[in-house]
């Protein structure tokens, strides 16, 4: 998943800064290190600068699309100028640089100790934002280990929660929605694999967390097809015939109820309601709004 992050803070100023400027900042050439081996501009030390001329010059590597060697110009004023306002821009800005380099855990440092150290700047919100992103673009495939699934929902959840009139918190909730998807998607991969190879029991638990845990994802109609087919198959027809008519009150118009009908009826039964099961405390739930 990528996220199309951008910065759109009020604080700090747009990311471009005239090629004229840059240039003579860059003294004697874009080579980060001088005749002492340290880094600086050209032959002169890092700390022959001021906080304003190694920002401009961190602006400059943004703009060119250098974003490591811009967050190293940030790192630096961090260190020189660690108490000045120019610092606490650096910081933010090195967030998002490491965050363009996929540095992500660089990011998601340079991100948290903006939120530490100024927790209730303007900018917080953005910090808060890009330390979800960090997680959430690191979102693998399907079939890959999902522990940062569950990391980048906690992060959007918290920037939805700490920062809900902010301008990321809409963002995140989207985002956090397609990683909860995501993890449906998850059960339902070990679920189909399950199935293929007739293990119904192991595939059966791995769709009833869809249809209990993950209700309002894009899954919910194929787990409940798959239900019917699992428990069809072990010849539990009365979870089979509930989960067929859940299917058919929510999903109806879909394929995957068209297929389950066909199943049951050419079994001779139908979609019917059954409280004594799981399947019946959710038919209650979802249909009949009974929550006890």
């Amino acid at each position: 998943m990528t996220s199309g992050a951008g910065f759109s803070g009020t604080s700090l100023r747009p990311l471009v800064l005239a090629l004229a400027t840059a240039v003579a900042l860059s003294g004697c050439g874009e080579s980060f290190l001088n005749a002492r081996g340290g880094i600086g501009f050209g032959n002169a030390p890092m700390e022959a600068f001021t906080a304003k001329q190694i920002f401009e010059r961190g602006e400059y590597e943004m703009a060119r699309g250098k974003y490591g060697e811009a967050a190293t110009f940030f790192a630096e004023i961090e260190r020189l100028y660690p108490y000045s306002d120019w610092a606490k821009r650096a910081l933010i800005m090195q967030a998002y640089a490491h965050h363009k380099d996929k540095v992500y855990e660089d990011s998601r440092s340079a991100a948290q100790r903006y939120i530490d150290f100024y927790p209730a700047d303007d900018d917080a919100a953005y910090a808060q934002y890009l330390l979800a992103l960090s997680y959430y673009d690191q979102i693998e495939l399907v079939g890959r280990d999902q522990g940062v699934t569950f990391q980048a929902l906690q992060a959007l959840r918290t920037v939805i929660e700490r920062y809900p009139d902010s301008e990321y918190a809409r963002s995140a909730i989207l985002k956090f929605d397609l990683a909860y998807d995501h993890l449906a998607g998850k059960e339902m991969e070990i679920g189909r694999y399950y199935l293929k190879r007739s293990h119904y029991t192991s595939a059966i638990n791995r769709f009833r967390v869809v249809v209990e845990d993950f209700q309002t994802t894009t899954h919910t109609a194929e787990a409940l097809h798959r239900l019917v087919e699992a428990y069809l198959s072990l010849g539990l027809v009365e979870e089979a015939q509930t989960a067929g008519a859940i299917l058919g009150y929510n999903y109806q118009s879909t394929d995957w109820y068209e297929d389950s009908y066909k199943l049951l009826t050419g079994q001779g039964l139908e979609p019917k309601y059954f409280k004594n099961n799981w399947l019946g405390a959710v038919y209650r739930q979802m249909i009949k709004g009974e929550w006890l």
